[in-house]
């Protein structure tokens, strides 16, 4: 069965459900505002492009802050899946609570529903969806970061290929949801887009400290 079969949908809805609630729920945490808030920062939407994920925590200058974000953010969303997937022994509801996860990140109800770009989240619950097709999205992103030093570049290209490399390792449900994913991050970084057409997209550690 696959995510859009109706059969699954009359046998499981509840486990979906809860899943996709799930994902929403731990995914919501903004651990970027949280960090920052808690090392006297201030408020990290205040700063730089306003987000509240890795890449903008970077511009305060602490790049433990900002490590920290990146494997909270990841975490979290790794979190949801295994943990949904150990207590329903559902594989589409641990997809479906990917889905969640990225969706809580970018639309927090607690932030009035203006959250991060999901690419930290995107890459931790693809890596408990899909640990190889993970493993090489997340080489992926390394690799255009050290090529091109555009943070933005290397998440847009790795986030997608991510489900293409899903699909072709033998993860029917992971490459499913990695593709709607990928759709919503593209989405998230329609200003990125129009400044890498422009060329003026900042690169890695060239934004000014908070």
């Amino acid at each position: 069965m696959t995510l859009f079969d109706a059969q699954l949908w009359a046998q499981s809805w509840h486990l979906l459900l809860a899943g996709l609630a799930c994902g929403y729920l731990l995914g919501s945490v903004p651990f970027g505002l949280v960090l920052t808030r808690m090392a006297g920062l201030g408020d990290i939407r205040s700063i730089g492009s306003g987000n509240i994920g890795a890449t903008n925590v970077l511009r305060t200058g602490r790049k433990g802050l900002a490590l920290a974000t990146l494997l909270l953010d990841g975490g979290k969303g790794a979190i949801a899946v295994l943990l949904v997937r150990a207590l329903t022994e559902s594989e589409p509801a641990a997809a479906l609570t990917a889905a969640g996860a990225i969706l809580g990140h970018s639309f927090p109800v607690w932030l009035g529903f203006k959250g991060g770009k999901g690419v930290a989240t995107t890459l931790g619950t693809l890596l408990a969806l899909a640990w190889p097709a993970g493993l090489l999205t997340c080489l992926t992103w390394l690799a255009m970061a050290a090529v091109f030093r555009i943070s933005s570049l290397s998440a847009l290209v790795a986030v997608a290929l991510g489900p293409v490399y899903a699909w072709a390792l033998g993860y029917p449900e992971a490459a499913t949801v990695g593709a709607l994913i990928a759709v919503l991050v593209w989405v998230r970084h329609e200003a990125n887009i129009r400044r890498l057409l422009k060329g003026e997209e900042p690169r890695i550690g060239s934004g000014k400290k908070a």
